[in-house]
């Protein structure tokens, strides 16, 4: 089953909602990174969640970043995501021994720590972009995800994601969901939601029993009608070109590449997103500085 997400609103126009299968795109950053357990099931949360984000901005060549400091031992955890949904992102730390709450149960509030921010940014193609911050709730990215939107955007959202890590390291299982409540909903519809997304069980548990994303969301939202919106494939993508990494090198100036070039030392640049390796040697970065 191929990653995908999944856009609806409830034919009452209570709510809308999103959810995402993300296996394969979370298993990449992995294989990327080279995460331990404890820092795949992180970085793989807030891939989820930033890809829906992303999807539900719905602003063509927009972006949005989320990044997530909470002073624990895995340090910065950051993911960038496109209006599409495809996301990349990487975790400070990923070699963090494996933190458990109990046997079987990544502790990746520990992991992440809670004495930080969550803060997004949103490039909606206007002069600037809007950045919000607010306080980490736990750390363990969901509750800091609904947090922010109630705190920064006064949107009341419920976000649930998961992370399932395989005895061999490998991704088993990842996904997640959104629900956001529109204007004017009523109480009882949002005790309903409520009860409904008590009595669905936890995302792991449902995408172990094979579940896609539009399934996901009529589980959680049993007690409506949903129309579904879209239906979307994501991946994890890297935007990352040998251009790009020269004008980064451009952007040193001429005092620093003309010292890469007296040190007569081939460099080698890597993406902190994906797993490319740029080499300039000396004779290119002097092309370069010709060109300045």
């Amino acid at each position: 089953m191929q990653d995908h997400i999944v856009r609806a609103i409830s034919k009452d126009g209570c709510f809308k909602a999103v959810a995402i299968t993300s296996k394969d795109l979370v298993e990449r950053a992995r294989q990327i990174h080279k995460t331990l357990p404890t820092a795949t099931a992180a970085l793989g949360r807030l891939l989820s969640a930033t890809s829906m984000m992303g999807n539900m901005q719905k602003v063509e060549n927009g972006s949005i970043t989320v990044q997530v400091k909470g002073g624990g031992p895995l340090g910065t955890v950051l993911a960038v995501g496109d209006a599409e949904g495809n996301v990349r992102g990487y975790v400070q730390n990923p070699q963090i021994s494996l933190l458990e709450k109990y046997r079987g149960k990544l502790d990746v509030g520990a992991a992440v720590g809670s004495d930080g921010t969550i803060t997004v940014i949103r490039d909606l193609q206007m002069k600037e972009p809007y950045i919000g911050s607010v306080a980490l709730v736990s750390g363990e990215i969901a509750e800091d995800i609904t947090q922010y939107f109630a705190q920064s955007e006064q949107t009341p959202t419920a976000c649930a994601l998961g992370v399932l890590v395989d005895t061999d390291q490998s991704v088993k299982a990842a996904g997640g969901y959104l629900v956001q409540l529109l204007p004017g909903a009523p109480d009882e519809q949002i005790d309903k939601l409520e009860a409904g997304i008590q009595r669905a069980d936890t995302v792991t548990k449902m995408l172990e029993t094979g579940m896609d994303a539009e399934t996901m969301l009529n589980t959680v939202l049993a007690d409506f009608e949903i129309e579904i919106l879209e239906t979307t494939p994501v991946e994890y993508r890297c935007y990352c070109s040998r251009e790009r990494v020269t004008s980064m090198l451009i952007s040193l100036g001429k005092e620093e590449l003309r010292q890469i070039v007296d040190d007569g030392q081939t460099i080698h640049i890597d993406c902190q997103f994906c797993d490319r390796v740029y080499d300039f040697s000396p004779q290119q970065v002097e092309k370069i500085l010709a060109g300045l």
